[in-house]
């Protein structure tokens, strides 16, 4: 009989047996070894191809080329119309644009809020936590006070003397309840005196987490898996191991296959060895300078086709016949990545950029897989840093005049309810997904600002543009005397500028036959 009810709990199992892991809290099991972890991603994200690409991969697919504002104030909370409310919102979008598309929301004037929401995600994917402060920081000839200013994870830490006090967890300080109350940031970078400063390694500053009126002053864009975990972990933690030895064995084998490529033969001797002391004298080792003299004086010479080579007596030429490259590589390789890409919650076919064994429903199934978790980590972005960031800068568009929004501070839920358009998903095949986007629409399972903001468009500047190019087309076609096209439907119109439509019956069919 078993000594456990359950044998997972076995100790007497020789494959369990060792297998005794700790019951630590969240951050009794993360604190004491995220420098270590941390140190291990980076050098990942430097040195190993893969590495480099998920984290690229995650940030085209989650962020992409574009960030945009759509502001979705809660109407019926405030108690307005909608039309009210969406033109509200129209006016705050282009007052946003004004901000977060230049570089007054940089504190270090450098990036815009797509350049800031990057590096705030690869902090987080990289190091486990991204890190930015709301700072106040008026300049002149700016409109704008708010700045965002990017903070090194590395700079969060607890001050010497509160390392024994529980209500400071890697730098975050806390109150009763787990909250953050305050962070406390050190002044430089601990990594700085690499490069011969000399730092004051006591040197903090504490920041509340926020005002007293609710203004954000941190934001701490991490990952929450356990209650009370007070800091994130890189996305390789899991699968940093398989990465390490994945890498080193890619580099071994093509070390391999490059020593074995540079030898193209063998020349073998087959004298006796009493022949070969007669020939170099007493000793035998001898035989090493002669092979040398007589290969750097006649027989080094490049392969070429019908080369004719004069061999030294008693040898012979062998073919060499190399292991490498090992036929098993590529499977072996591709089975260890399969595993890597299941621990990074992302598809074999993203993590190694190979679509070459995947037809259209397969490519289909992964990208659908893949996108639960992109967009799962946008809403995440969205609500953990984008919209502290929003809000911030709301308190000051209102307070300045240019927003106006009465009771703000009362009702800041309702005027700052909003998305973020991030860049299109694109297709895998256009025309089957355009057609099935009008689908959805038609049965009414979808909408236009759905399918717009799937490929990272905003509707309402799509029905604008279009309305005004189909003016200007009618214009200038009824200018240069062309057919005028009046309904950009599978039913299209053509009528000829002042004439009747006048087709017979072939016509009608021909068109017929083109449209299908």
């Amino acid at each position: 009989m078993s000594e456990t009810a359950h044998t997972a709990a076995s100790r007497s199992d020789a494959r369990l047996a060792d297998w005794i892991p700790t019951l630590g809290s969240a951050d009794s099991d993360w604190l004491p070894e995220a420098e270590t972890v941390t140190a291990r991603s980076r050098d990942l994200a430097r040195n190993h191809a893969l590495a480099s690409g998920v984290l690229q991969t995650n940030r085209d697919n989650i962020i992409g080329h574009q960030l945009r504002l759509s502001s979705k104030p809660d109407y019926k909370y405030l108690g307005w119309e909608y039309d009210e409310a969406n033109a509200w919102g129209n006016a705050v979008e282009a007052q946003f644009r004004s901000w977060g598309d230049t570089r007054e929301c940089d504190a270090g004037q450098s990036m815009n809020l797509l350049g800031l929401a990057h590096q705030a995600l690869t902090g987080a994917m990289m190091n486990g936590d991204g890190l930015a402060l709301l700072l106040w920081a008026p300049r002149n000839g700016a409109n704008w006070s708010t700045r965002v200013q990017m903070i090194e994870s590395d700079r969060l830490e607890t001050p010497p003397q509160f390392n024994n006090n529980p209500k400071y967890r890697g730098g975050v300080e806390i109150d009763e309840y787990g909250a953050p109350v305050a962070y406390h940031i050190r002044k430089q970078h601990p990594g700085d005196s690499l490069l011969g400063y000399a730092l004051d390694q006591h040197e903090y500053e504490r920041i509340p987490a926020f005002t007293p009126w609710g203004r954000p002053l941190v934001i701490h864009l991490h990952d929450k898996d356990r209650s009370g975990q007070s800091r994130g972990k890189p996305i390789f933690t899991a699968v940093l191991r398989e990465f390490r030895v994945a890498g080193e064995y890619i580099g071994s084998e093509l070390q391999a296959a490059a020593v074995n490529a540079l030898i193209a033969a063998f020349l073998e001797s087959d004298l006796p060895p009493d022949a070969v002391a007669e020939l170099f004298g007493s000793d035998p080792s001898d035989a090493g300078s002669y092979w040398k003299q007589v290969s750097e004086r006649t027989h080094r010479k490049k392969l070429e086709g019908g080369s004719i080579f004069n061999l030294p007596i008693g040898t012979k030429l062998s073919s060499f016949d190399p292991s490498r490259p090992n036929v098993a590589f590529g499977d072996f390789m591709e089975a260890v990545l399969r595993h890597i890409s299941a621990g990074l919650n992302i598809p074999y076919e993203l993590l190694a950029k190979d679509f070459s064994k995947t037809n259209y429903s397969s490519a289909r199934a992964a990208l659908l897989e893949a996108w639960r978790y992109f967009l799962g980590r946008r809403r995440w972005l969205k609500d953990y840093f984008l919209q502290p960031i929003y809000e911030a800068w709301m308190e000051e568009a209102v307070n300045t005049g240019r927003v106006v929004a009465p009771d703000f501070y009362a009702k800041r839920y309702g005027y700052t309810r909003c998305k973020f358009v991030f860049a299109g998903r694109g297709w895998v095949d256009p025309v089957k997904e355009s057609k099935a986007a009008e689908l959805r629409m038609n049965i009414g399972i979808s909408t236009l600002e759905d399918e717009c903001a799937e490929q990272g468009n905003d509707w309402e500047e799509v029905m604008k543009q279009r309305l005004r190019e189909e003016k200007a087309e009618r214009e200038l076609r009824e200018e240069m005397g062309l057919p005028i096209v009046t309904n950009l439907t599978n039913n299209d119109v053509v009528e000829e500028p002042g004439q009747p439509d006048e087709e017979d019956e072939d016509e009608e069919e021909d068109d017929k036959k083109n449209r299908d």
